[in-house]
């Protein structure tokens, strides 16, 4: 996959993890144009606070981000660990401080092993100045904590006779519940884009993607999606309410999809990925809110999981969402490669073979349709079932 132009990256051992990638770090020759979502969650981590008042102009030119150690619930410490991030970072770049936007993932309630860091970042500038084609892996390796694979996303487009590249690594496997997750991503690209068109766009991606997964039902305190646009694509500017912010959304929301679907698939422990699709809701709320209770619902994770159509439990979920719709109108699918199968009409049992159901089931992707039959809205989510070994990771996760 492809960079987009004017852009390094890369990623190290640093030595706050025993031997993995810890520290990665993203610089755009030219500073960029940034828009930024950040967690909901009110105990936010030293590195979210920094980074939020570092992208109040809509303008960063190189991200500094460690994993193994979330620096949250670390105090005025942790604070100064991320500002000292900051500072070492632009003076390796010839960099303002403000221009750096910090990133921590990890154990929460430990302080940064500083100094490594600070010796990292020193290597990580003789990297990004010497590239390699496994730049981009790296960096995405670098950002990982549980998860058992990196995830990258690369798509190009063209405006105006432009190409232009956007290219997504993320990380997130557990604590990960809309809004967001604990999770991290971060969007590079080379588009000329105004910051309002940006910002908008990438909170919109956010909504209907990052905002629509669910593992555990735990909100993080360093969740993070941040996009740059540094403008070496040379195109007319992309600005509000035009065809190309239209064709530049459309690509964006395919990156954030395909990042946030690898997250919900790499969830701790997980088998399979769920899909719930609500079909045919009164307004686009209700089915949010139906979508994304089921796609949180343990008991729901778990019949997907021991390969059970229980149909009721999904009902279940959807009556305590707080949507508004009438459960005696409610039909219930099973959908996956090995075929479709409806197991609920009207709110009622439906006779239907538990063999198909089982293997159905028994695929690594499974959809969920719930059709309220009670209007023309509709909302996608993205989870995964719950397994023995989510219990196992968690029960160890610092030791």
């Amino acid at each position: 996959m492809d960079l987009p132009l004017g852009f390094k990256v890369s990623g190290i051992h640093c030595g706050i993890k025993k031997s993995k990638k810890d520290l990665g770090m993203i610089y755009s020759e030219k500073k960029a144009n940034a828009a930024a979502v950040f967690t909901t969650n009110k105990v936010k981590a030293a590195p979210v606070l920094l980074s939020m008042e570092h992208i109040t102009d809509n303008e960063i030119q190189a991200v500094i981000v460690n994993s193994g150690n979330a620096n949250a619930c670390t105090g005025e410490k942790g604070y100064s660990d991320a500002m000292n991030m900051a500072k070492k970072t632009a003076s390796v770049l010839g960099l303002n401080k403000e221009d750096v936007f910090v990133a921590s993932t990890g154990v929460i309630g430990v302080p940064l092993p500083l100094n490594n860091i600070l010796r990292g970042i020193e290597d990580l500038q003789n990297k990004v100045n010497h590239e390699d084609e496994n730049d981009l892996l790296n960096l995405a390796q670098s950002i990982m904590t549980t998860d058992t694979f990196p995830k990258i996303y690369s798509k190009d487009l063209y405006i105006d006779g432009k190409k232009i590249t956007l290219t997504g690594v993320a990380k997130g496997s557990g604590m990960i519940h809309p809004n967001m997750a604990t999770m991290l991503s971060f969007i590079m690209t080379d588009a000329n884009i105004s910051k309002t068109a940006l910002s908008k766009a990438l909170k919109s991606s956010v909504d209907k993607t990052f905002n629509m997964i669910s593992v555990d039902g735990d909100t993080s305190t360093n969740d993070t999606v941040l996009i740059l646009a540094n403008k070496e694509a040379n195109n007319k500017e992309i600005i509000e309410d035009t065809v190309g912010f239209e064709f530049f959304q459309s690509a964006l929301d395919e990156v954030t999809l395909y990042l946030a679907q690898m997250i919900a698939k790499d969830g701790e422990g997980a088998t399979k990925l769920v899909e719930i699709r609500v079909i045919n809701a009164k307004t686009e709320k209700d089915a949010k809110l139906i979508s994304k209770t089921i796609a949180k619902s343990n008991l729901v994770k778990t019949a997907i999981f021991g390969e059970d159509a229980n149909w009721g439990r999904i009902l279940v979920a959807a009556g305590y969402s707080g949507a508004n719709f009438d459960p005696k109108k409610v039909d219930v699918w099973f959908q996956s490669a090995s075929g479709k199968i409806q197991t609920c009409c009207n709110g009622s049992f439906k006779e239907f073979s538990e063999e198909k159901a089982k293997l159905i089931l028994k695929e690594k992707t499974i959809r969920i349709i719930v059709d309220l039959k009670d209007g023309d809205e509709k909302a996608d989510s993205w989870g995964c079932d719950l397994s023995y070994e989510y219990v196992k990771i968690n029960g160890g996760y610092r030791t």
